[in-house]
């Protein structure tokens, strides 16, 4: 079946977020009493928010309202990184001309909250590009489950074997593959050698790097 779909993870890919992701993190948990280092965060990239709380307070026995508190508060605080230093990510305006020059559908598909996509899309300007957007906030399951990824085909009117998928963290590669759509991967230079994106079907540093060559590849 070929390929007529693109759909984008965000944090990470479009937008250099991540450490904002990270300042807001390290805030809100640090006011608990949790201290993370910079590899305890990669451990949990590509889960929401509110799994994230929930991973690193866990022995704090905290309840569902503390919890979703503290998420709510890391979201806030991303929204306002976002606004006064989000960047995009080289390649982004490039990689969004390819697709539609070519005539595929475009979906962004991310775990963040979808008032933090809304953010993202109008700082970079990209809403004329898309053609849906699903946020695994209010879902059953986040990535590594694929709920994400298969909603977001289903809205483009796609077969998940019709769609190629860009991410940059290894849960959400575990999603894309789960959901049997093709994955490539843009991972953080720290993270380049890691052993497991070789499950991935493409692997480059940035998306400025893709090329019709790739296409073929695939």
């Amino acid at each position: 079946m070929d390929l007529n779909t693109v759909i984008f993870d965000m944090d990470g890919v479009l937008i250099d977020s991540e450490p904002l992701w990270g300042e807001a993190g390290y805030e809100v948990l640090a006011y608990y009493g949790k201290k993370l280092t910079p590899a305890d965060f990669t451990q949990t990239r590509g889960l929401r928010t509110i799994e994230f709380v929930s991973w690193w307070l866990q022995d704090f026995n905290f309840d569902e309202t503390e919890l979703e508190k503290a998420a709510n508060q890391i979201v806030d605080g991303v929204v306002r990184r976002i606004n006064l230093k989000g960047k995009a990510l080289p390649g982004i305006e490039y990689i969004l001309d390819f697709f539609r020059q070519r005539g595929f559908k475009i979906g962004l598909a991310t775990s963040s909250p979808m008032r933090v996509a809304d953010t993202v899309i109008n700082l970079l300007g990209i809403g004329k590009y898309l053609d849906a957007k699903t946020s695994a906030e209010k879902m059953h399951f986040g990535k590594p489950h694929p709920q994400v990824y298969l909603d977001c085909a289903a809205e483009l009117k796609s077969s998940p074997l019709q769609c190629l998928c860009f991410e940059d963290s290894i849960n959400g590669m575990i999603a894309v593959k789960a959901a049997r759509m093709k994955c490539i991967v843009v991972p953080t230079y720290t993270e380049q050698k890691d052993d497991r994106w070789s499950i991935a079907d493409l692997k480059i540093s940035s998306l400025q790097n893709f090329s019709e060559l790739h296409m073929n590849l695939l």
